[in-house]
């Protein structure tokens, strides 16, 4: 049946941007970078309100008002809490890749999104502070899976030639997610005191958009051949990302990458962190990303 389906390719890997790949390109980017751009700015503008909201239901709930010291704590919990999560959800991203699949994570870690977007918009409703910081760790662990899963999910479904194009579409949509924070922030929109909680829950609807047409897509062709071993998934999703190209020449170089990684043993973090072979190379990746997290938008 495989067989069938690769007689009418061309004789090249190299291949076309076609609207499939476009499309999975700004729905994958869009309801999971662009969240990570939006919650690392989205707490800028509500902080005086967000402070005010804390100090009224520790108030109203334990008869005992805090200072500003212990506000600012508090407020600073808020906002780091979310790169625990991120850390948290990276840490996360191996296991579950080869369990669901790049795509399957995808829409799987979108109720964590819903999680933390709900705990976060009722907060005020509820009157709970806690609500708000249980939130923002949830949404930074789906950041935390998305920022990990997106590029390597792009990356395996793009051709060679246009791997380096669809990698920064994610990088185009967090810096969008960035400005979007900051425009709505402003006092003439959602940036007043009874609309904070809106503002932070925003996050729910990019991701409904992701949730309800992500899934119509193929799953990668990679992980379908090299995980799973289908060759016929593979050769379907192939040609759904494809117009022309030659499709048996990828699945054979995906079957010659199988056989490849059946003969080398895969090491988990703890064994790389501790692995002195490697020290210099892992130093130099961790300098490199410190430095980086450490400009820009981050910053």
């Amino acid at each position: 049946m495989a067989e069938e389906l690769l007689k009418d390719d061309a004789t090249k890997i190299s291949g076309h941007l076609t609207w499939s790949l476009l499309a999975v390109a700004f729905l994958a980017s869009f309801g999971s970078s662009m969240l990570y751009g939006f919650n690392l700015a989205v707490v800028n503008s509500p902080a005086e309100y967000i402070k005010a909201f804390y100090n009224e239901t520790l108030t109203e709930r334990h008869h005992w008002t805090p200072d500003e010291h212990f506000l600012t704590i508090l407020y600073s919990v808020t906002v780091s809490i979310f790169a625990i999560g991120g850390m948290t959800g990276a840490l996360l991203v191996g296991r579950l890749v080869t369990k669901y699949g790049r795509k399957g994570t995808l829409v799987r870690a979108t109720i964590l999104v819903f999680i933390g977007g709900s705990l976060m918009g009722f907060s005020r409703w509820f009157r709970n502070p806690f609500m708000v910081i249980a939130g923002r760790f949830i949404t930074g662990v789906h950041s935390g899976i998305s920022l990990s899963v997106v590029p390597m999910y792009l990356g395996e479904i793009a051709p060679k030639n246009l791997r380096g194009f669809l990698g920064l579409v994610p990088s185009i949509h967090i810096c969008l997610g960035v400005f979007i924070a900051q425009v709505l922030g402003v006092s003439e929109l959602l940036g007043k005191e009874e609309h904070w909680p809106l503002l932070l829950s925003l996050v729910l609807f990019p991701t409904l958009v992701q949730l309800m047409l992500l899934p119509w897509f193929p799953e990668s062709p990679r992980y379908l051949l090299i995980e799973k071993g289908n060759v016929h998934a593979t050769v379907t999703a192939l040609k759904c990302f494809r117009k022309k190209g030659n499709i048996q020449a990828e699945v054979e170089e995906m079957q010659e990458e199988q056989r490849s990684l059946s003969s080398i043993k895969i090491l988990s973090v703890r064994h790389l962190l501790m692995d002195c072979s490697v020290r210099w190379q892992v130093l130099t990746i961790v300098v490199v990303n410190i430095g980086m997290q450490l400009s820009g938008i981050d910053a």
